[in-house]
């Protein structure tokens, strides 16, 4: 039997991740009293024949019970009982941004501030982070990219590293994104804005992306981007930190900054690392241009 164990910030999107697991076969079963769950787990081991996938949701409104928890979980260890625990995290601006926009009452907030409620919670989750198999900072996650992540973990069975990648193309022009860890200028090679037949097309398309690439630095910078990440992956991870920004800038955030984002995701997707790309001001121009 499979057992999993859904957890995290409220908020971060567990209901969504167990709707994806129930999808994928697994028997679901969201805010269980955690008294219950040693026998629950018992129970649905004893039917593992039939029940050969469970997952089980946990969370804040678990109250006074989730002290317990830790213990609760030992006694499963001792029972034989192999669980694994996904760990569902979101940065606090995001979470307010998702409540107000919902309408909904954070659990630890009632008649309260919703940051004050975040912040409690966080503290009273922060043993269950600590025992995660499974870290999922969902905070630039659209739905389909948290669906990729549950299909590769819980679906496919394909490794996971509890660290993700986001590589990110802008323009200058148009301001640094805010939640960049790291920004590198893209703007010393050359412009395909400046060449005839290239300025209404964007990196995504072969044209840019050979003329680009046709200039020596721009595969020199990759592999020193490549090398870069791969040794300051480890060394987040050490500190605790479980997601990275990476913007990559030129001008317009059109030509140049596309090639070099979907350059370095190509390799780091080569090399398992959980990445994906964003273009961010791709269209802009366009746009502001009619």
């Amino acid at each position: 039997m499979r057992f999993v164990i859904v957890t995290g910030m409220s908020g971060a999107g567990k209901s969504s991740v167990l709707k994806m697991l129930e999808d994928a076969g697994y028997f679901c079963v969201d805010n269980l009293p955690v008294p219950l769950l040693p026998k629950f787990a018992e129970l649905a081991s004893a039917q593992e024949p039939t029940m050969p996938l469970v997952a089980l949701g946990i969370d804040i409104r678990s109250g006074e019970g989730l002290a317990t928890v830790n213990k609760v979980l030992d006694n499963l260890s001792e029972l034989s009982i192999h669980y694994e625990i996904l760990y569902l995290d979101c940065e606090d601006p995001v979470l307010i941004k998702r409540y107000k926009e919902t309408r909904r009452q954070h659990p630890l907030a009632v008649g309260g501030r919703i940051e004050d409620g975040i912040r409690s919670e966080r503290k009273k989750m922060k043993f269950l982070k600590e025992r995660a198999d499974y870290i999922i900072d969902t905070t630039q996650m659209l739905i389909r990219d948290l669906k990729g992540e549950i299909d590769k973990i819980f679906v496919k069975n394909e490794p996971y590293q509890n660290f993700y990648i986001t590589i990110l193309s802008f323009g200058f022009k148009y301001g640094i994104p805010s939640d960049a860890d790291i920004v590198f200028d893209v703007r010393f090679l050359p412009n395909p804005y400046y060449v005839e037949g290239l300025r209404q097309k964007t990196g995504n398309e072969p044209e840019v992306r050979n003329y680009v690439m046709n200039c020596k630095e721009a595969g020199s910078f990759l592999d020193k981007i490549e090398d870069l990440i791969i040794f300051l992956v480890p060394q987040y991870i050490k500190e605790g930190k479980n997601q990275l920004v990476i913007a990559m800038g030129c001008t317009g955030g059109k030509h140049r900054s596309v090639t070099m984002t979907n350059g370095i995701y190509e390799r780091l997707s080569e090399k398992g690392y959980s990445v994906k790309a964003e273009h961010r001001d791709i269209s802009k121009d366009a746009l502001r241009n009619k």
